[in-house]
This record gives C-alpha cells, structure tokens and sequence, in this order.
C-alpha cells in the first residue's frame, strides 16, 4: 500500500507548539500560545508569581462566592490543560482548577490567576529533549494520601522518563477512595507501570526496545513491599487487582519498584504545592527552562 507524502522541511511548529532545533537536541515551546492566554485574561501586565499553587490545603468545592462568569474560567482552564503539553510544572494547579469547572468559585479563580501570575513570569521557558543513546525508562511516582477535603480521594502523579527526558506525566484525582496512604500510593504505583508497559511496546514497533527493567521510584516503603511480596494480606484486598498486576511485572522482570527520599521525590511535583526552592528543583528536573542562548527571545 502506497500513500503520497509531502516533504515539509525541518519541523518548526506543530499545532501551536514551537519547535526549536539546537546542537544538543529540541526545545518545545508554547510561548505565544501563553501569551495569549494573558492577553484573554487581561494579565498581561500583571505581577508575576514564583510558584503557580501556594502550599496551603487543596481548595473544596465551596471557596467563597460563585464566581460571576463560568464560561470564562472553563474557557481559560481548558486553555491552560493544552498549555501542560510542554509545562509540567504546572499540570498539578491545572489539574487543581480543573476540578471545579462545573461550579466555579471566587477562590477557584484566584486559583486560577495565580497560575497565570506564574506563567506571566516564565513565559519563555519550554520542554527541553536532549540527544541520548539510553533506552532505558526511569519513572517517579507519589500519592497525596487523602488529600481532597470533600471527597478524600487522594491525588496521584507520575513523570516516566526516557533516557534523561521527560516523556510522560501526569497529575490526577484517584477514582475511589484510599484507606491508607499505602493504598494510595500502591494505585499511583500501578498506574505509572502500566503506562511503562504501554510506551515500551510502543518503543518495540518502533524497532528500539527497552532490554532492561523499567525503574520505579516510590517513598512509601509498605508500597514497595507489597509490590514484591508474595504473601496477600487482608488489608491489601482493596487493591488486589492493582497487586496482582504490578507483581507479575516484576516477577517478569519488566519492572522493579525502588525506593527513593522526599527530597528526591520528583513526582511530588504533581501532587502538592512546594515551596519555591523545591518546586525549581523538581522543575528544573523535569527540563522545563528557558530557551536556548541562541534562541533567547524568540517566541
């Protein structure tokens, strides 16, 4: 089967995203895309944030008054979700602000502003992707144990990375509820290896196979337990679906679930608001920073 094809040139955009070629990789950039999301919120003059969530509690489904226009807050929310495309660092407020676009408040909006004060401050900045001989996939992940004060679901997220870039996150509100922090962080755990299982495949069409065990980063020591423990517990009954599966992976030697600290806990980033110096730290992990020299100021 044939199909006709035409040579385009050198990629340099691609729906909306800026493509920017440098001698140690690309650099993906939505700077006029966020400049715009100003420009419709009328901040393009305001004052920047360092951080795009505070560290306070996460917001509930009543944060002051109903917010006057909540065309206008679905319109920007959904504006910033396709800005998460090449900023991760702000996926988790998104996801935040997200929550709550069936009935805003006025503190969801102030939320949601607050994002925008952060992206007024780092316009710039973009997804770096480096040139890498590795295969190998490392991924990070964590659970806010309980985290939303009106469900009490908790909030997991995940960063898989190919070789040293970023190519998979995710921050997002769990579907049932958590009796344990264990059992929260069991679930992100499942949830990061089966999308390992997906991108190694997709890298086996693709002709590169991952040969060793995809790395699984975790803070929580009784999740790591369980992941290879053969022994079933009551207490685990909960998430026995989530055991089996993650088990028979590492048995089959496609995955092993480490241990990691706090402090390097990159995932933590999706899951709750850090202070300033930590949230740059995980942030410049994730290779979200500003464009190369020779392209500084090229939006």
């Amino acid at each position: 089967m044939e199909f006709s094809m035409t040579n385009l040139g050198t990629l340099s955009s691609f729906l909306g995203i800026s493509v920017t070629h440098t001698p140690n990789g690309l650099f993906l950039s939505q700077a006029n895309y966020a400049k715009e999301i100003l420009e419709r919120a009328d901040m393009l003059n305001c004052k920047p944030a360092r951080t795009p969530v505070d560290t306070n509690s996460k917001l509930g489904a009543k944060a002051g008054a109903i917010y006057s226009d909540p065309t206008f807050f679905r319109s920007m929310a959904g504006a910033l979700q396709y800005l998460t495309f090449t900023r991760p660092d702000i996926s988790y407020a998104v996801q935040q602000i997200c929550l709550h676009m069936h009935a805003p408040h006025e503190g969801h909006m102030g939320a949601l502003r607050r994002i925008l004060r952060y992206i007024k401050g780092s316009l710039d900045q973009g997804l770096h992707l480096y040139k890498s001989s590795s295969t190998n996939l490392v991924s990070y992940t964590d659970a806010d144990w309980a985290g939303c004060p009106d469900t009490r679901r908790s909030t997991s997220g995940y960063c898989i990375y190919l070789g040293d870039n970023l190519i998979s996150w995710s921050s997002k509100r769990q579907p049932t509820i958590s009796r344990s922090s264990a059992e929260a962080e069991y679930r992100g755990v499942a949830n990061v290896v089966s999308k390992s299982c997906w991108l190694r495949n997709l890298l086996l069409e693709l002709h590169h196979p991952v040969h060793k065990a995809t790395l699984v980063y975790c803070d929580n020591v009784s999740a790591i337990y369980l992941s290879s423990n053969p022994i079933q517990h009551q207490r685990t009954k909960h998430v026995e679906l989530d055991i089996h599966f993650v088990r028979e992976q590492v048995a089959r030697g496609q995955v092993r679930v480490l241990h990691v600290s706090s402090g390097y806990q990159v995932a933590d980033i999706f899951t709750k608001g850090l202070p300033f110096v930590l949230f740059n730290e995980f942030k410049a992990t994730l290779n979200v920073r500003p464009p190369p020299v020779s392209s500084a100021g090229e939006y």
